[in-house]
């Protein structure tokens, strides 16, 4: 690629947030708001409520018999309420909640680790990093409400009498694990995380605003964001995988696994990179990043490619050690969902969407130049993974009365249509380019 002399001074760009693309995102959030109460509604009508309980081979029964286990379902970890509609509601609002702060929180991890990486290419777009920021604070207060309204309907580790000797509802394993899974531990966790990693958010937000205007040309301001960034993701390494246990693998309470942090992380990255590679094409395409080329769309490609094998790695190594070991209490998760006519579509159709489509199509180095190609790719990666927190949540909450339905895809349209909203608005507040960072003439001028 040849040379191209670029004027730094007058690089910068200042992206507004109306017309077409304000109403599509308002309309992605209307159409889930319609989809939502049409699924309410025919939840309440008795709609994908399976009255026959006894025909549903509870997989955590199966368990409990081939183990032994003299206490029945209660020592699965599972829920034994009577199902009501709203349930379902509760549990759709925590999945759509988790998985966009996830994203939002390993978007901003994304822009921090490029500050601690000393990386120069992706200069011209760190601000679409940046502002993923905008969502954490609003999903953790969600994730608040949601779990202060229905606690009991998404963790059975908050039932009444469970940690009690003398209860009926006595569980012996989920009494061992008290010291850490108890409702007040659990709020300080999260009120904590959340509250932290907002801060970062701000910090960093705020040098990058005070670089824009210092023009004396120091490095101050960068090295400043190096050391926050640092610092933020040492905090992030911790608060990553207890959330992860705590959002999500606590929900299956007798369950765990030592690769679950590292599974949800590679998750929720290659979700954030396609977002990014979703972002940076759509801002082109309105006539903005004028200096991001094809080399820039090429590298994101090569985290989309790599970031969606890193997620099969885990997602095979997890399922073959459980496989190969056979022991109940750890296959009972996996019995769960490929035994059931509910889930077991959506556990193959992950594997499609979330490796074999992005390993296939992105795999030569033309097809992560092309923008039709990497939105595409980007579409069904993001989609893929919101399959997959549906079966990562709904199966240890509702059982057979889950599923994917109206309400999964109403709720998650209305919390894509916030996140992008919040998203864009930010990016309108501020420059689209990073001015006076030290490394922006390196990303004018990156080529692979």
């Amino acid at each position: 690629m040849a040379h191209v002399d670029v004027d730094l001074k007058n690089i910068q760009e200042q992206f507004s947030f109306e017309g077409k693309l304000k109403k599509n995102v308002l309309l992605i959030g209307g159409i889930g708001v319609v989809l939502f109460v049409l699924g309410a509604i025919f939840l309440m009508m008795g709609g994908g409520h399976d009255d026959h309980h006894a025909a549903v081979e509870h997989a955590t029964e199966v368990a409990s018999v081939h183990s032994g286990d003299a206490h029945g379902d209660a020592h699965g970890g599972g829920h034994h309420a009577e199902f009501h509609w709203y349930d379902r509601i509760i549990v759709d609002v925590w999945m759509s909640g988790v998985f966009f702060t996830g994203v939002a929180l390993l978007g901003f991890f994304f822009f921090a680790l490029q500050y601690v990486a000393n990386s120069g290419w992706p200069t011209l777009i760190m601000r679409v990093m940046l502002n993923f920021r905008q969502f954490i604070p609003v999903g953790g207060v969600v994730l608040l409400l949601t779990f202060l309204v229905g606690s009991h309907t998404i963790f059975h580790w908050t039932h009444d009498g469970i940690a009690d000797p003398n209860s009926p509802a006595y569980d012996a394993i989920i009494a061992g694990k008290t010291d850490f899974l108890n409702t007040k531990f659990f709020l300080f966790r999260m009120v904590l995380f959340v509250s932290v990693w907002t801060f970062f958010g701000f910090v960093l937000n705020k040098i990058t605003k005070q670089e824009d205007l210092d023009m004396s040309g120091t490095t101050k301001y960068f090295r400043k964001a190096q050391r926050i960034s640092v610092a933020f993701l040492i905090f992030f390494g911790i608060s990553e995988s207890i959330t992860s246990w705590d959002w999500i693998m606590s929900i299956d309470t007798h369950w765990y696994s030592t690769l679950f942090g590292w599974y949800i992380l590679a998750g929720w990255l290659v979700t954030a990179v396609a977002f990014m590679s979703l972002f940076v094409v759509t801002l082109q395409e309105m006539g903005y990043l004028k200096h991001v080329n094809e080399n820039h769309l090429h590298d994101l490609g090569k985290f989309l490619f790599g970031f969606s094998i890193f997620w099969s790695y885990l997602w095979f190594s997890q399922f073959l050690l459980i496989y190969y070991a056979n022991i109940p209490e750890e296959t009972i998760y996996f019995i769960d969902r490929l035994r059931s006519s509910t889930y077991s579509p959506l556990f193959f159709t992950i594997l499609i969407t979330n490796f074999l489509f992005p390993f296939f199509v992105l795999m030569t180095r033309d097809s992560k130049r092309k923008t039709l190609l990497m939105k595409i790719v980007a579409v069904v990666v993001i989609f893929g993974h919101f399959l997959e927190y549906a079966l990562l949540i709904i199966p240890g909450t509702l059982k057979e009365n889950g599923g994917f339905g109206l309400t999964e895809i109403g709720s998650g349209l209305i919390f894509l249509s916030i996140f992008l909203y919040l998203y864009f608005t930010g990016l309108s507040k501020g420059g689209l380019i990073p001015q006076n960072h030290p490394m922006i003439e390196e990303s004018v001028h990156h080529h692979t």
